[in-house]
């Protein structure tokens, strides 16, 4: 069984082998090692998928876990919402200027405990980054053999490779990462990993995460909490 937690803290960067150092020097050297040796990690999104994702590099993520971070932006983001502030961006801490990830509550419907956020409901989180990362119609199947060439170097596994090799290739199926979500939490998540995945500077990223956010459901009002908090969660590089 793929390990979903796992590949997703490869999308995120918290397995890059040979970081070490602050967060932000970590952030750097992974950049730095993709755009010089992109056959040696898998660890950032922006050189499996050739998507604009690696020019910023969120906080602690690197640290803290990809799960728990999209679930943690996704929590602040909603508990902002419910308590009627302003949208705002994610809280920095004073002596970094990179961001700053919390993990969410563990009795929260944000919780990364297995019974709340199953491996199969953390693939599809996967499988909703690489949908948004497709939006732009970037990845032609020159641009696809290439990465499936990265992910093969990158040694995640059989199963995982398959995987990669069926998201790559077949249309995007947003019914099923829609049906993934069955909590209004897990709708959140969904979003926020897709926004995480993506600068959204064009007119097809932009409309597909606006068609996402209406098949999940998801409140105007909240749409622009998680907007703000992943915006603010970000490191230009």
């Amino acid at each position: 069984m793929i390990d979903a937690r796992k590949l997703l803290d490869q999308f995120l960067g918290s397995q890059v082998p040979g970081m070490q150092g602050t967060v932000k020097d970590r952030a750097t050297q992974a950049i730095n090692l993709a755009r010089d040796n992109p056959m040696a990690t898998s660890a950032i999104a922006g050189v499996l998928l050739g998507t604009k994702t690696g020019r910023q590099v969120a906080g602690n993520a690197l640290a803290l876990g990809g799960l728990a971070a999209i679930a943690g932006l996704g929590y602040q983001a909603y508990k902002n919402y419910r308590d009627g502030n302003q949208p705002q961006p994610a809280p920095q801490s004073t002596q970094q200027a990179e961001p700053q990830f919390l993990p969410p509550p563990s009795d929260s419907g944000f919780s990364t405990a297995p019974a709340v956020a199953s491996n199969d409901f953390t693939l599809s989180l996967v499988r909703a980054m690489i949908a948004a990362a497709r939006a732009d119609g970037h990845i032609d199947d020159a641009e696809r053999q290439r990465i499936l060439g990265k992910v093969q170097e990158a040694g995640v596994g059989s199963e995982a490779e398959s995987f990669f090799q069926r998201e790559l290739t077949n249309s995007v199926d947003l019914d099923a990462i829609v049906a993934s979500a069955q909590t209004e939490e897990q709708r959140v998540q969904v979003y926020t990993a897709s926004r995480l995945a993506i600068e959204p500077d064009s007119r097809a990223e932009r409309g597909y995460l606006d068609l996402l956010a209406g098949r999940l459901g998801l409140a105007d009002a909240l749409v622009d909490h998680i907007e703000a908090t992943v915006a603010g969660a970000k490191v230009q590089l």
